[in-house]
């Protein structure tokens, strides 16, 4: 048990690390959005998930609103990764895709700057 929970602390923590490395102009432009951590999702294998209103559609009716929630899928993100340093890599990029749709940019837009 104490295993399962020091895989999802250092799990967590490449979370924040993937928060703590964006740009600094990139981060103080995030708003009103949480970023959780779950297990898996009951929709199949997600890595991650936007759910919210992304900040290209808000406007002046936008107040008194439930923070977005960006959720990065753990489970999914482990088993896709051979080491340490890859995980660490695949939660970076999967928590920088999410954020990227809190920005209104959306996946045919990041495939086409190369972010798959």
């Amino acid at each position: 048990m104490r295993r399962q929970a020091d895989a999802r602390r250092k799990f967590e923590q490449y979370v924040t690390d993937a928060i703590d490395g964006l740009p600094d102009e990139l981060a103080s432009q995030m708003d009103n959005v949480a970023i959780v951590v779950e297990d898996g999702a009951a929709d199949g294998p997600l890595l991650g998930l936007y759910h919210g209103i992304d900040q290209t559609h808000r406007d002046s009716w936008y107040a008194g609103v439930l923070p977005d929630v960006i959720t990065i899928y753990r489970l999914p993100l482990e088993s896709r990764a051979r080491s340490e340093e890859q995980l660490a890599e695949q939660v970076r990029v999967t928590v920088w895709h999410e954020i990227a749709h809190h920005f209104g940019i959306s996946d045919d837009r990041l495939r086409e700057l190369g972010w798959d």
